[in-house]
């Protein structure tokens, strides 16, 4: 392993003007919630590349958001099985998959949390690049209702009609109503989740699949930025694409004692086909911890 070695300046980031490997070639996208719309300009403009869209691949067999089917593995499994699904039939040789999981910010538990993660796939060179972004840009929320009239105020914050709602009963039944998008809808769906469950309330909930959250849509168009630039990067040493952060390091000396904190100093950048790593400061340029984030200064 190879620590400290500068990278070439000019190479990477920007637009597909210079000859890149994967200029002219089609991806292929597995998704069935209308990704492609978030996507294929980001990787027409900045890598020259037509993505193409499979939806005929049931790609809820591995979990949905509601839960009524369980995710098996982690969000990098899921991700790359529905890519792997896409490539499966052997006429496509670059695929594409993305994967989502919302919930409680573990540090601020009343502010929700987005993670998204994007693969892709190049079978012809036995190469995975992918790529994450975890932000507070989400409208995901859940609430229980006991009628109608709760729901004031959690539409408008949730963006409703234009993002859609699931509603279930809170206890008694497996029923659920997807892809809400109308008063209508949402009111016939909330009297019959009651009569379900003897009226001990109803869950409403923001529908996180892609083309029925404009907030998400938005999200994963920033990720599809983010892996593009990424697939541009080649590595220094080998040139391959997609050379970029591969792990953390921790160890940010506190500004008031200089001792090392939990916090990342530096990041790690590497191949995914040769062995070469290289050691980066943080993408923000921070160098110090605050006193208050030190656990000598304030243990």
């Amino acid at each position: 392993m190879t620590l400290g070695r500068k990278s070439p300046q000019g190479i990477g980031h920007g637009s597909c003007q210079h000859h890149h490997p994967y200029q002219g070639r089609s991806v292929l996208l597995t998704s069935m919630h209308g990704k492609q719309a978030a996507i294929a300009d980001i990787f027409r403009s900045k890598l020259g590349m037509t993505l193409s869209c499979t939806t005929q691949i049931d790609t809820d067999q591995l979990g949905t958001f509601t839960g009524d089917i369980e995710r098996p593995g982690t969000m990098y499994d899921t991700a790359l099985a529905k890519a792997r699904l896409g490539l499966a039939d052997k006429t496509a040789v670059l695929g594409l998959a993305s994967e989502g999981c919302f919930g409680p910010d573990p540090t601020f538990p009343f502010v929700a949390l987005s993670t998204e993660l994007m693969v892709f796939v190049d079978d012809e060179r036995g190469l995975i690049v992918s790529e994450s972004l975890v932000t507070h840009e989400t409208n995901y929320a859940s609430q229980t209702m006991m009628s109608c009239d709760d729901l004031n105020g959690f539409l408008d914050k949730v963006g409703f009609p234009g993002h859609a709602l699931i509603v279930r009963p809170k206890t008694g039944s497996s029923v659920v109503f997807k892809g809400i998008q109308t008063d209508e809808a949402l009111q016939d769906a909330m009297t019959r989740c009651a009569c379900l469950n003897g009226g001990q309330g109803v869950i409403v909930s923001t529908d996180m699949r892609a083309h029925l959250n404009p907030t998400r849509m938005r999200v994963i168009r920033t990720l599809a930025q983010k892996l593009a630039d990424r697939i541009l990067t080649p590595c220094p040493n080998c040139q391959s694409p997609g050379f970029g952060t591969i792990g953390h390091e921790k160890g940010l000396p506190c500004l008031a004692c200089g001792q090392p904190t939990h916090l990342i100093h530096h990041e790690i950048c590497g191949c995914q086909v040769c062995d070469f790593r290289e050691k980066r400061p943080r993408s923000d340029l921070r160098a110090w911890a605050q006193e208050g984030e030190c656990a000598y200064c304030n243990p």
